[in-house]
């Protein structure tokens, strides 16, 4: 079982390119233009994928508030970046989501519910003004629908890996947990690299 995760978790790594290779909304239409944003990003599937980690450490209420509040968050930063306000460090802020949700994630940090989606919705406002910027020439809502089921699917990938992790996944309790720890590390690190790049 575990050796199919780590796959699985190689495969969306090795599937994630350049911010630069988001598909064109006239050849490909908007929704899958948005689709596309969060999954050919590293720094947007390290974190979302983190998010939903976190969230499966943290237990409880956190399970779904923590991934909904992203969401939610992201959408208004997304109206936000629309209304043409400008928010600055937006690419450092994500790069930094990445490392800091890592860290939670390394730590098994165990926040409340409530504290946990403050965190996680501060950080959401600025990948959804990215997603402001990238949106070209596709339509507003077209384009958030993609970019949000696509948003939502990484969070279910990080629960579905924490709570398989966390409940041993073959190996036992604690050395899933150790696992899961470790990938929180792996992806502060990674955020520690886009930072430098």
């Amino acid at each position: 079982m575990i050796q199919r995760l780590s796959l699985a978790a190689a495969a969306v790594l090795a599937a994630s390119a350049p911010a630069f290779a988001h598909l064109d909304p006239a050849a490909h239409g908007s929704v899958m233009a948005g689709l596309s944003h969060p999954l050919f990003g590293t720094d947007h599937i390290l974190a979302m994928v983190a998010v939903g980690l976190w969230a499966s450490q943290i237990g409880g209420r956190a399970v779904l508030a923590v991934p909904v509040a992203f969401v939610a968050v992201m959408s208004l930063g997304f109206a936000f970046g629309l209304s043409g306000a400008s928010l600055p460090f937006v690419e450092p802020m994500i790069a930094a989501s990445v490392v800091v949700l890592g860290l939670l994630v390394a730590c098994a940090v165990r926040l409340p519910a409530a504290a946990g989606a403050a965190v996680v919705g501060a950080f959401a406002l600025f990948h959804g003004h990215a997603h402001a910027a990238e949106l070209g020439s596709a339509g507003a809502l077209s384009f958030a629908a993609g970019f949000v089921a696509a948003t939502a699917l990484l969070h279910l990938a990080g629960l579905g890996l924490g709570l398989a992790l966390s409940s041993g996944a073959g190996l036992g309790a604690r050395a899933g947990r150790v696992l899961a720890r470790g990938l929180g590390l792996g992806t502060a690190v990674a955020g520690l690299a886009l930072m430098a790049g």
